[in-house]
């Protein structure tokens, strides 16, 4: 994360009324809720584990036993359970 001189962000009179609060010191300014994006999203990890996990399911459905896809995909059976038999 890089450092924003807040004299270039906000406009003087805001400036000055976060000053009443704090000076000198580093603030961290969250994104607002309604930017947040859910885990995953920006790595796109959570599109890769949603795809892995449906040809899990997908394999699971077609014949494949536990033993095999843990195999298959190095989880291990525990995982692949918990995968096979979610409502997901």
């Amino acid at each position: 994360m890089e450092y924003i001189k807040a004299t270039e962000v906000f406009p003087e009179e805001l400036l000055k009324e976060i000053q009443r609060y704090v000076q000198g010191e580093l603030i961290y300014i969250p994104t607002r809720t309604s930017e947040r994006r859910k885990w995953g999203q920006n790595s796109g990890a959570a599109d890769y584990y949603r795809t892995r996990n449906s040809a899990i399911r997908e394999a699971f459905h077609l014949g494949s036993g536990i033993g095999q896809l843990s195999e298959q995909f190095s989880l291990s059976v525990d995982s692949i359970k918990k995968i096979v038999y979610s409502r997901s």
